[in-house]
């Protein structure tokens, strides 16, 4: 806890441990350079994929890992390659290419690295003469836009996105690249989420952060919905609804993602922490972005919560023991409290160990030893009092919900929460969780019984999960030497209840060359319907979406 914090004598729950890692198999052919294949091309069909689906299923992730002799350092580093499964009365095409961003074809061009990414520092040219290299290394360099991370929408347009301030506008269709975006443009912001958040009225929420004189803030960024329909990319409109002061300027915290209810956002102030003076000075020092980042488990995470109609934010402190979040379940409100389910850890130094040497570590000690240096990432569940009476006496606990163990305990300093561990001990079998999704069109910001996600029995997801919150039942989805990709719910045309529908997951693996396959399960039962053979290589890859044909 921080000085200023005085925690209430209960203890926090923290995550349990997963069972240790012996003889686990390589996962290199995983994170291994592929070509793209730009024209679609028929997959072998196993099965039954139902036919209702009318679609396509749109992924992300990293594809190519080198350019000659010039190598990347992190596995988030790799040059976006995009993946579109088009699905049609039960049939089923595959195509990808690579995000013709200005790091990629800069790259091509002179066939190095030459554009710097999070975990990988592009080194000066060898063409230039001593001087020029010395001090090219006192030079910020420019933002990737390697938007690798996720498809995401504003407007009615698809895009990819990564955690800079560009993206790119894509064609879902044909995955050609279309303009390059600068969220600077539009609103006073250096960066943006690759997560945003959709309100039911069309309009889209992020997260942003500046800095400056003033100090260093986090922003809460509204983008309206379409007026009309327009060629080229359109944010116009968008808006800052709350700049939030980091709680240390010169070391403010590392965010991915953030949650939103239907009346709030909340911005997850974690303490993995950016040195700023570091950052300012790591090209001179030679280190890569991941290099200046640090966990720094003595402080606390802080919950702050922004009314969406207002842009204000409350005056209440809520604050948890440290810990860190990528990826947010759901939030909702229930009769004055908001409910927050989220995938977290107890130690932050996991986003930069992910490094392209560490995955491609030899079967069997060396990756067990990888493997169970990692935490284990695990649903949580913490409720707010939206309310917080200045009379009532500290050391009370201040949720009266039935069925949750969370708790709101009044402080000194806030609200100290604990949290509810959304999971019964059988989830550790199968390693924890990420990449969690629910049906969002239905019921995102809305009480939920639902959600699906990736278990990590491997460095890599090696199970799809569902998880029924009545009962915190499991069902699973699990085949040796099958890799599994973030699952995404598609809510049948004629549903009734909250998994009716679909569950789709790309598996791969680095048994077998060219037998990856697209995998439909029934999201009720988590049986498996059918699938599409693929005869091509795909890489792990990052987050995606299905885009409904009209």
């Amino acid at each position: 806890m921080s000085e200023l914090a005085k925690e209430p004598e209960a203890s926090t729950p923290g995550n349990k441990k997963r069972p240790l890692a012996q003889g686990l198999e390589g996962i290199a052919p995983l994170v291994t350079s592929v070509e793209e294949t730009p024209e679609p091309i028929a997959t072998v069909i196993k099965g039954n994929i139902p036919s209702w689906i009318n679609g396509s299923f749109l992924r992300n992730g990293p594809g190519k890992f080198e350019f000659d002799e010039s190598r990347y350092n992190h596995w988030f580093d790799g040059m976006a390659l995009m993946h579109r499964f088009h699905i049609r009365d039960g049939l089923v095409t595959y195509s990808s290419r690579f995000l013709q961003s200005d790091s990629y074809v800069q790259n091509l061009e002179k066939n190095r690295i030459v554009v710097s990414e999070f975990g990988t520092l592009a080194m000066p040219d060898p063409c230039k003469n001593i001087f020029a290299r010395f001090f090219s290394r006192f030079q910020i360099p420019k933002s990737t836009d390697n938007a690798g991370v996720s498809f995401v929408k504003y407007k009615g347009d698809f895009y990819v996105s990564t955690e800079t301030t560009y993206m790119r506008k894509i064609d879902p269709q044909s995955l050609e690249t279309k303009e390059k975006v600068d969220w600077s443009t539009y609103v006073a912001i250096n960066a943006a989420t690759a997560h945003p958040h959709y309100g039911r009225d069309g309009a889209a929420y992020n997260l942003g952060n500046s800095y400056g004189a003033r100090g260093y803030f986090y922003n809460i960024i509204r983008v309206p919905p379409a007026e009309g329909k327009t060629d080229g990319a359109d944010l116009s409109g968008a808006e800052i609804l709350c700049s939030i002061p980091a709680a240390d300027p010169r070391k403010p915290s590392y965010y991915h993602s953030f949650a939103m209810s239907e009346n709030y956002v909340i911005f997850i102030e974690q303490p993995i922490k950016l040195d700023l003076l570091k950052f300012m000075l790591y090209r001179v020092q030679g280190k890569s972005f991941h290099k200046v980042m640090s966990w720094e488990p003595q402080l606390d995470t802080v919950f702050h919560v922004i009314d969406r109609r207002t842009g204000q934010l409350s005056s209440t402190r809520y604050y948890t023991s440290a810990m860190f979040t990528l990826h947010q379940i759901n939030a909702y409100e229930d009769n004055g409290y908001l409910i927050m389910d989220m995938c977290c850890g107890d130690d932050g130094n996991v986003i930069g160990d992910f490094t392209v040497e560490n995955l491609r570590k030899a079967a069997g000690e060396e990756l067990d030893k990888f493997y169970n240096s990692l935490c284990t990432n695990l649903p949580r569940r913490y409720v707010l009092p939206l309310e917080v009476n200045g009379e009532e006496p500290n050391d009370k606990n201040l949720i009266s919900l039935p069925n949750t163990t969370a708790t709101a305990v009044k402080t000194e300093t806030g609200v100290f929460c604990t949290h509810e561990n959304l999971y019964n001990d059988n989830l550790l079998e199968y390693g924890g969780l990420e990449f969690p999704q629910i049906n969002y069109s239905h019921y995102n910001a809305r009480p939920y019984r639902y959600f699906y996600a990736c278990g990590f029995g491997h460095v890599f997801g090696d199970s799809l999960l569902k998880i029924d919150l009545e009962g915190k039942k499991l069902k699973v989805w699990r085949h040796p030497g099958l890799f599994t990709s973030e699952p995404v719910f598609v809510p049948a045309p004629d549903a009734k209840d909250e998994d009716d529908g679909v569950v789709m997951s790309v598996i791969i693996t680095p048994r077998e060359r060219k037998s990856s396959f697209l995998l439909v399960l029934d999201a009720k039962t988590f049986t498996e319907l059918g699938r599409a053979e693929v005869p091509v290589d795909i890489p792990s890859g990052t987050h995606g979406l299905f885009n409904e044909s009209s």
